[in-house]
């Protein structure tokens, strides 16, 4: 196995040039007109850290998802146009909205048709681990922690839904990607208005032709220094307020019990601020000059910092923990077509684009790693909807998983 992190990045970074030289052969290009070159560039680190040729995990996916996931979503949203983005209207936030819902309701119903089938031993533990993967499926990894302990998960269960976390979601992210290549056949299926989209589309193009001149050293180093700078700052305030917010407080030191504004901002992970704060930077400047380093490639350095993203989120996906309780798996697996199913009939109802669709669910399913990802699929201009969104889910998580909690718990009664 090749472990060490600089042979890891040279494998990633070979795959990634292997996929875009294929994309734009002649002989294979039209196949990866179909199917997102996005989904390879998923698919295949997961099947090398899976056959043992590079690792589950490295220090160099966590440098990649801390520092260049923020850096990406800062180049991105340096050309963003907010009014056309306002302008996607409010089915966008209908469907996060029932992707949220589906997620409670889901939860329980596949819980109460396949809890039966899992080992006396574990029913006790199941239902809480489930409330801690609905925490982790609305907002995120902090949101996972605080519904375990909520609900009285042991570690060893807690270790159990880590993995199926990981798996579930990141196949459910997959067929996302896939829907990103097809996007416009789905969208014709049903009618969809897709007016505010194209538009928004139609400017972002519009603009890179318009600013778009010869790349030069200047300009890299002025993108670096401002996407690398930008997250060390905003990183480095991220942990100093939340050290500061979670200090104690109160009389005679003890800890003060926040009211519930305080407790959704002590819920956010300082990664998760980084990831607002860069995106709220990026958004800033978008008013300014230095929007037209999107003439220099702006966008495409934040999309090369994306896609090695996706590579390492592959290659983190051990599908060798299926085997671990597979009646688990299998109601996390209901669970989630429930929400696929549910969300696309809302769509359906909502003629909406399948964009919202998958951006709503990631929002919610994956947070802010992965939602500017898949809306990044769609588009680059798109990247900023899907980090804004996934912040949402932070919020909406301890809140939303504890409504879950209540209804896995009568089930549990129900079948026990």
């Amino acid at each position: 196995m090749i472990r060490e992190p600089v042979f890891v990045l040279a494998i990633l970074l070979g795959v990634l040039a292997l996929l875009f030289s294929l994309a734009r052969h002649r002989r294979t290009r039209r196949f990866f007109e179909i199917v997102p070159l996005l989904l390879f560039a998923y698919f295949v680190p997961m099947l090398l850290s899976n056959t043992g040729l590079i690792p589950t995990t490295s220090p160099l996916y966590d440098f990649i998802s801390t520092w260049l996931l923020p850096a990406s979503l800062f180049l991105l949203t340096l050309s963003v146009d907010i009014p056309a983005i306002i302008r996607l209207g409010p089915r966008l936030l209908i469907l996060f909205l029932g992707a949220t819902a589906s997620i409670i309701i889901g939860g329980p119903l596949a819980y109460l048709a396949l809890g039966r089938y899992i080992p006396e031993e574990l029913r006790d533990q199941a239902w809480r681990g489930l409330a801690a993967l609905c925490g982790s499926w609305i907002g995120g990894g902090a949101n996972f922690l605080a519904l375990g302990k909520e609900a009285g998960a042991t570690d060893s269960i807690i270790n159990v839904m880590v993995v199926i976390d990981v798996l579930m979601a990141n196949l459910w992210m997959a067929v996302l990607l896939f829907f990103a290549g097809r996007e416009k056949s789905m969208d014709e299926r049903i009618g969809a208005d897709r007016t505010a989209l194209d538009e928004l589309r139609r400017k972002a193009e519009a603009y890179q032709a318009e600013v778009r001149r010869p790349v030069a050293l200047a300009d890299l180093l002025l993108m670096l220094a401002l996407a690398i700078g930008g997250t060390a700052a905003a990183t480095a305030l991220a942990e100093r307020a939340a050290g500061v917010l979670s200090a104690p407080g109160g009389s005679a030191g003890e800890p003060a019990a926040p009211g519930w504004p305080a407790a959704i901002v002590l819920s956010l992970k300082p990664s998760t601020w980084a990831v607002l704060c860069v995106t709220a930077l990026g958004v800033g400047l978008s008013f300014t000059r230095l929007r037209r380093l999107e003439g220099a490639g702006a966008s495409a350095v934040g999309s090369l910092f994306l896609y090695l993203l996706v590579t390492t989120i592959g290659a983190k996906g051990d599908i060798s923990g299926l085997a671990a309780s597979p009646a688990l798996s299998s109601v996390a697996a209901l669970w989630i077509l429930f929400h696929a199913v549910s969300l696309l009939v809302l769509r359906r109802f909502l003629k909406a684009p399948i964009f919202f669709a998958a951006v709503g669910s990631q929002a919610n399913i994956g947070g802010a790693a992965s939602a500017p990802i898949v809306a990044s699929a769609f588009h680059p201009a798109l990247a900023s909807v899907g980090a804004l969104l996934a912040v949402a889910g932070y919020v909406m998580g301890t809140g939303a998983g504890l409504l879950c909690m209540f209804l896995l718990r009568a089930v549990h009664h129900l079948i026990d």
